[in-house]
């Protein structure tokens, strides 16, 4: 089940933002700082690889009350943030052994830092396989982010 699925199914607005032609995360990170997301009072960022990157980036600003990351592009050459402070009420990384992009150490010296939750998993940058379980840990992060939110509100869900 996609995580938009899930997120829907628990009564969550999801919103994509359109990064056509925005090749430069930063520049991303500030196109989502500049948003509505803002306004919902139980907002969720996800985000996969530079996706990852970016809400991370945007919590520190935004404050969700979850950050869910996918194999997050963190700690990358390139990328102008190398010491993101999110300020997000509920981290959860899921990242795997045999990322060929991003190395798994990566995301477990971030979620160190940041006492996040962290999931390592058997699989490659795209979690191939592992979205079902991947599905069942963003159902039961999203329960735990916003439980105080009735009805939730938004689950901002990145590319």
């Amino acid at each position: 089940m996609p995580l938009v699925a899930v997120a829907r199914a628990r009564g969550f607005f999801v919103e994509s933002l359109d990064f056509t032609g925005v090749a430069d995360p930063d520049l991303r990170a500030e196109q989502l700082r500049n948003s509505r997301a803002s306004e919902f009072p139980c907002l969720i960022l996800a985000g996969r690889s530079m996706g990852g990157y970016v809400a991370t980036v945007a919590a520190e600003t935004l404050k969700p009350a979850g950050l869910f990351l996918l194999a997050p592009a963190l700690y990358l050459e390139g990328y102008r943030n190398q010491d993101p402070h999110p300020q997000a009420g509920l981290i959860s990384v899921v990242h795997a052994w045999q990322d060929e992009l991003v190395p798994a150490e990566h995301s477990l010296r971030f979620a160190r830092q940041h006492h996040a939750q962290l999931h390592l998993i058997s699989g490659d940058h795209g979690l191939a396989g592992q979205m079902p379980y991947v599905a069942s840990l963003f159902g039961f992060f999203l329960d735990e982010a916003c439980k105080e939110a009735t009805p939730p509100q938004i689950a901002h869900k990145l590319p």
